[in-house]
């Protein structure tokens, strides 16, 4: 194992070398044969934001509430001090390599001994004689899952589906590449198709919160991807140890350090760890260093009950989104125009308790009737969401994100309170 990682770094250095000394012959040829773009693709980052709406009486600019920049648990780390801190020399982690004789040989030993303490503590997912793959984030790991899965491909594509309503960049991301090996094919709750397919299974689930299971019954040619990025303590009650084939997680929405760029897959499978390992390393060459090792660092902290960090992060956690969940509701009780979904009560072995989700997201619906699309309406009181057409749904449904920083979640507050307003003063006005 080791002999084939270093060859094929050597085999990459050489391309380069090959491709630095025929630079102009290589440009002579793509000016000749221009490549067409994806015609389904938007170059626009989903970070972008729109044209400054109408002012509607509003007094600052838009709130980004369309994607989960993870910016409200900052307040607790930011208490934590230097528990937490990280020193790295100007000599460290200069090399490519961690260990070679390890299936995912870029993956630092204290990063995947820190993961696996960590689902054991939290009791959240099976990780013994599992293979841990590390990723730029878990959507390379997704990128690199498709490929595992999917390799050395057949006659057709492979379909992938995933239950509506899905997590909206599943399509994007499946197309983006243009895959000869696999294709977006929507719903699974209308996936009649013979032959192989890919569910994606998201637990809970992204955009409305609610427990999944696989959709596609009775059927032994599809494989599955559980995607559990949201299966945490802050988010949801933790009611078993997922054990499942292969699943995602993210330091992103697990600690809220986005910006790090980390995630992790749980593989029962060699073969397929092996695979995925292969996609990040022709993808990226391995993971940050650096980041491994913050994560490594937090994720430890976390974990050592004798600090009581961890308890203290869960516990700050789950009272954030509980306040703010609290606090929604009570806006949307006194309206004739929204509505949310309804949770049951489980039981928590993590906390030892029972208690409701607490979605990193609402997915809110308009009652309305002259509202037809909701996102488009919420944009002229400048909260940016994602409309429900983008997840396979009704585009009378949003997706909005809980996460925020104080600030800016009280401020949606505010504005949503004055949606309702608007509306029952003046009917007329949409």
């Amino acid at each position: 194992m080791g002999v084939n990682h270093l060859e094929s770094l050597q085999d990459l250095y050489a391309t380069h070398l090959y491709q630095t000394q025929n630079r102009e012959k290589m440009a002579t040829m793509t000016m000749k044969m221009p490549i067409e773009e994806p015609a389904a693709v938007s170059h626009t980052s989903r970070y972008a934001l729109p044209v400054e709406p109408q002012d509607n009486g509003t007094n600052s600019g838009p709130l980004l509430l369309s994607h989960g920049d993870p910016t409200g648990f900052k307040p607790f780390w930011r208490s934590v001090g230097d528990h937490c801190k990280v020193t790295f020399n100007s000599c460290d982690f200069m090399s490519y390599l961690t260990d070679v004789g390890k299936v995912c040989w870029f993956l630092e030993k204290d990063l995947e001994e820190s993961i696996r303490e960590l689902h054991r503590t939290v009791g959240n997912a099976v990780t013994e004689d599992r293979y841990i793959v590390v990723g730029t984030g878990s959507t390379q790991l997704f990128q690199a899952a498709l490929y595992a899965l999917t390799t050395p491909g057949g006659l057709e594509p492979v379909n992938v589906v995933s239950a509506a309503p899905y997590y909206s960049q599943y399509r994007e991301e499946t197309n983006f590449l243009r895959s000869g090996l696999y294709k977006w094919a929507g719903d699974a709750y209308a996936f009649d198709t013979e032959g192989a397919y890919i569910e994606l299974v998201t637990m809970p689930n992204n955009p409305d919160g609610q427990v999944r299971e696989p959709v596609v019954a009775n059927r032994n040619d599809g494989k599955l991807i559980h995607d559990l990025a949201y299966y945490w303590p802050q988010y949801t009650p933790i009611t078993t140890r997922a054990d499942y084939d292969l699943m995602l997680f993210t330091f992103s929405k697990s600690m809220g350090h986005a910006g790090s760029r980390i995630g992790w897959a749980v593989v029962k499978d060699k073969d397929v760890a092996i695979k995925m390992t292969k996609y990040v390393e022709l993808n990226s060459i391995g993971v940050s260093r650096e980041s491994q090792h913050r994560a490594a660092k937090i994720l430890g902290v976390v974990s050592d009950s004798s600090q009581c960090i961890g308890t203290d992060f869960f516990r700050y956690g789950k009272s954030l989104m509980a306040e703010r969940w609290t606090k929604l509701r009570e806006v949307i009780s006194i309206s004739r125009v929204f509505s949310l979904p309804k949770y049951i009560e489980e039981y928590c072995h993590f906390s030892g308790e029972h208690t409701k989700p607490r979605p990193a997201f609402a997915w809110l619906k308009c009652n309305h009737a002259n509202i037809e699309d909701l996102e488009i309406f919420m944009r002229g009181y400048k909260i940016m969401v994602k409309g429900g057409s983008l997840f396979g749904a009704d585009p009378n449904q949003v997706r909005i994100s809980m996460l925020g920083d104080e600030e800016t979640f009280n401020l949606f507050l505010e504005r949503l309170s004055s949606i309702k307003d608007t509306i029952d003063n003046n009917e007329t006005c949409i």
